[in-house]
């Protein structure tokens, strides 16, 4: 059976960064806002953590943040990444594999510049880059243009976006990108890896099942768990794309 490094095929690989790449569980902000807002109510909470940073701020606030309280969720954000850049199932073997078939690959992010360079410290040499939102927020298809322009791709054919973070999945498809999410280790299950483990095998199917099903309703193309399971999803598009199927 051949894996990813076996499908030329693909032009270029983007990935999230936090939830993703790293980070399993995309811990980072909802660490920061809760030492931010310790008393924010959970609810409030939740729904500000489907919103960028700065926006999540002030949702959680419930009122503009001066920039005191920006430099406080900065450093709350700098501080949470350096206890959340670890690297998450599989990911590495799959920078890998793509590094030595040539096929290019970047994280985007749209945490500060800061923090998201913190997040990606233990990714090495494996990507060919790293982008940060500038220009609109997702889900704007912005920022995977701008990033595949930085890359070279040289067409937008067999481009694929794999991410848990359901604004980026959708800028993903406005771009016109095949998109993979991933339902274990991204926001909308929202658990570390201890509390992942920690759960029985029920409520991690039924938490498994409810971010699948969220992904598949955003219209993405495939779901899996985490990037440990790639490269057969991979093969699975490669062959829908051989048989004439478009994103």
């Amino acid at each position: 059976m051949s894996t990813s490094a076996d499908l030329p095929r693909f032009t270029t690989l983007l990935f999230g960064l936090s939830g993703d790449l790293v980070d399993f569980g995309a811990r980072t902000l909802p660490v920061a806002l809760q030492r931010v807002c310790p008393d924010c109510p959970p609810e409030r909470l939740a729904n500000a953590l489907t919103l960028p940073s700065d926006a999540a701020l002030e949702h959680a606030l419930e009122r503009y943040a001066d920039e005191r309280e920006r430099e406080r969720l900065r450093d709350a954000l700098e501080h949470a990444a350096r206890d959340h850049a670890e690297p998450t199932p599989g990911a590495l073997d799959v920078l890998q594999g793509l590094r030595e078939r040539g096929i290019p690959c970047a994280w985007l992010e749209e945490l500060p510049g800061a923090t998201a360079q913190t997040l990606a410290t233990h990714l090495g040499q494996q990507l060919a880059g790293g982008f940060t939102t500038d220009g609109r927020r997702w889900p704007a298809p912005d920022a995977c243009w701008q990033a595949l322009i930085q890359l070279g791709s040289p067409r937008l054919d067999g481009c694929v976006l794999v991410s848990g973070q359901p604004r980026l999945l959708q800028a993903g498809l406005n771009a016109g990108l095949w998109t993979i999410g991933l339902a274990a280790s991204g926001p909308l299950c929202g658990l570390a890896p201890g509390d992942w483990d920690a759960l029985d095998m029920p409520q991690r199917d039924r938490r498994r099942s409810q971010a699948t099903l969220g992904l598949y309703r955003l219209g993405v193309h495939s779901v899996i768990d985490h990037l440990g399971e790639l490269d057969s999803c991979l093969q699975d598009i490669a062959t829908r794309r051989l048989k004439g199927e478009k994103p």
